[in-house]
C-alpha cells in the first residue's frame, strides 16, 4: 500500500520543504520527501551540498521545516521559522505521521539502545515484524520510505533521545519504556529538570498506551512532583539474581535493568516468559559497549566508547573487582565533573585524560588525589595504558563525554582503540 499522507500535512507538501541539517536523519527526510512526492531543500553549515544560510527570506518560502536532533530548539533557524510562521517537527516527528504500525518507544540516560535492539531480537524470535529505529543508527523517515509506512501488523522499536522528544507534536507510542535518568546533556538542557522535562514529553505522547519507568524516573518524578500512572513503576534497582539469566549479558547490572524493562512490558502484553529468556539466552551486545577486546602480556583491554556520559562510566567501573587504568575524556555534555571524578576515585588506579576535558578531569583528579596523566593524542593514552599496566589489570576506555572533539562518532573512537590495541598485541614486549 502506498504512503498516505494526512490531511493536517498535505498542505505544507506543496511548496518546498526546508531541511535543517544534513547527515542520516537529514538524508532519510530528503528520501522521504522525494517519494512522497515533494521537494526537499537541505540547508547545513558545514555540507558543501547544502545551503548555508537560513534567513527569513528563504523561510518563507518553506511552510514546513522539518530539523535534525542536533537542532536545540533555541537555534537561530529555529527561531527564524518559527518567527515566519512555518511549521517545524522534528525528523522522527514528522516520520510518524506516516506509520501504519505499532510503536514502542524507548528512552533512557543509558542502556536504550540496547534495550531497543533486545526488544527487536525478542519480537522477531517469535515470528513478530519488527524493526529497530530512531536514535538507534536507523532514521524512522528510513524505515517508512522503505516499507511504505509498514502495516498494522508490524512494529517499530523506536529509540527516543531526549533532543526528539522535548518538540514532539504529533508523535505518538503504543507503549513508552523508560529505563532510568542521570547527569547528561546538561549542555543541551541546562538542568536536570529540563533533561527530564524533555523525556516526560515521551509519555506526554504516550498516554490511553503502556508507560513503564524504572526506579531513578521514579525517584526523579516525585522529586518534580510529577505523577506516574500506578501500574508504570518497575523495580529495576538491586533486585536479587535470576537464574534463568545466568550467563547472558542480563545476568549482572548494568544490563540487568534493561532485561527488568523489558519484561515487565512483555508480561503486559500476554507473551510467553519462556520466549524472552530464550532470547536472552542468544541475544549480542552490540559493540562498544563494555566488550573486552584483547589480552596483551596479561592485560586485559575494554572497549566501552559507547559511554557518553558519568552514570555509564560509574556503570562500567562496579564490574570490576580492583581499580582500573581508565582512559577517559572528551568533549563537554555539561555536568558536575569534580563530583563525577570524587565517585569514580576509587576505582580508578590511573586515569589517562583526553580531549577538549583534560584539563578540568585533571584538575578535579589533583583535587581528589587520583593518579593521572593528560595525554596529547589518543595514541599516547593506549601507549601510556600498556606501558603503566602490570599483568592483572584491566585497562578501560570509558570516555564519559562526547566524541566529537576527536573523532566523528563514539563508533570512530572505540575502532581507534582497537586498532591500537591490536598494534600492542603485535609489537615486541620490549617496545613497552
Amino acid at each position: 500500500m502506498p504512503l498516505q499522507i494526512p490531511d493536517l500535512i498535505a498542505p505544507h507538501l506543496a511548496k518546498p520543504v526546508a531541511v535543517l541539517g544534513g547527515g542520516r536523519s537529514g538524508e532519510a527526510v530528503l528520501a522521504l520527501l522525494e517519494k512522497l512526492g515533494a521537494k526537499g531543500v537541505l540547508y547545513d553549515e558545514k555540507l558543501k551540498h547544502a545551503k548555508h544560510v537560513f534567513t527569513a527570506t528563504q523561510a518563507r518560502a518553506h511552510p514546513l521545516v522539518i530539523f535534525s536532533p542536533g537542532f536545540a530548539a533555541n537555534h537561530k533557524w529555529l527561531a527564524t521559522a518559527r518567527k515566519a510562521g512555518c511549521e517545524t517537527l522534528g525528523e522522527l516527528d514528522f516520520a510518524s505521521l506516516f506509520w501504519r504500525g505499532k510503536i514502542i518507544a524507548v528512552t533512557g540516560t543509558n542502556g536504550k539502545t540496547t534495550l531497543t535492539e533486545f526488544l527487536t531480537h525478542a519480537l522477531r524470535s517469535i515470528k513478530r515484524d519488527t524493526t529497530a529505529a530512531g536514535n538507534v543508527g536507523f532514521p524512522f523517515s528510513a524505515l517508512v520510505n522503505r516499507t511504505d509506512g509498514g502495516t498494522i501488523d508490524d512494529t517499530a522499536v523506536v529509540e527516543v533521545s531526549s533532543f526528539q522528544s522535548e518538540s514532539f507534536k504529533y508523535f505518538r507510542a503504543d507503549s513508552a519504556l523508560w529505563i532510568n535518568l542521570a547527569e547528561d546533556h546538561l549542555e543541551r538542557h541546562q538542568h536536570m529538570r529540563d533533561y527530564f522535562d524533555a523525556k516526560w514529553r515521551l509519555l506526554d505522547r504516550s498516554l490511553g498506551g503502556v508507560i513503564l519507568a524504572g526506579d531513578s524516573v521514579q525517584r526523579h518524578a516525585a522529586e518534580f512532583g510529577c505523577a506516574l500512572p500506578p501500574d508504570a513503576c518497575v523495580a529495576t534497582e538491586n533486585q536479587p539474581a535470576d537464574i534463568l539469566l545466568a550467563g547472558t549479558i542480563f545476568e549482572h547490572y548494568p544490563q540487568r535493568e534493561n532485561f527488568l524493562i523489558a519484561a515487565a512490558w512483555w508480561r503486559h502484553a500476554g507473551l510467553p516468559e519462556q520466549a524472552l529468556y530464550t532470547a536472552a539466552q542468544n541475544f549480542k551486545l552490540g559493540r562498544h559497549r563494555l566488550q573486552r577486546v584483547a589480552e596483551v602480556r596479561g592485560v586485559s583491554y575494554w572497549n566501552d566508547s559507547k559511554a557518553t556520559n558519568f552514570h555509564a562510566v560509574e556503570s562500567a567501573l562496579s564490574q570490576f573487582p580492583s581499580p582500573v587504568i581508565l582512559i577517559a575524556g572528551g568533549l563537554s555534555k555539561g555536568g558536575d565533573i569534580p563530583g563525577f571524578v570524587r565517585r569514580i576515585a576509587p576505582s580508578v588506579k590511573h586515569a589517562l585524560l583526553i580531549g577538549a576535558t583534560s584539563g578540568e578531569l585533571s584538575a578535579a583528579c589533583r583535587a581528589y588525589n587520583v593518579s593521572h596523566t593528560a595525554c596529547a593524542t589518543f595514541a599516547e593514552a593506549v601507549k601510556l595504558a600498556s606501558k603503566n599496566a602490570q599483568s592483572g589489570d584491566h585497562v578501560l576506555l570509558s570516555p564519559g563525554f562526547a566524541s566529537f572533539d576527536m573523532f566523528t562518532s563514539y563508533e570512530d573512537r572505540g575502532d581507534q582503540f582497537e586498532q591500537l590495541v591490536a598494534g600492542l598485541a603485535a609489537a615486541p614486549a620490549s617496545k613497552h
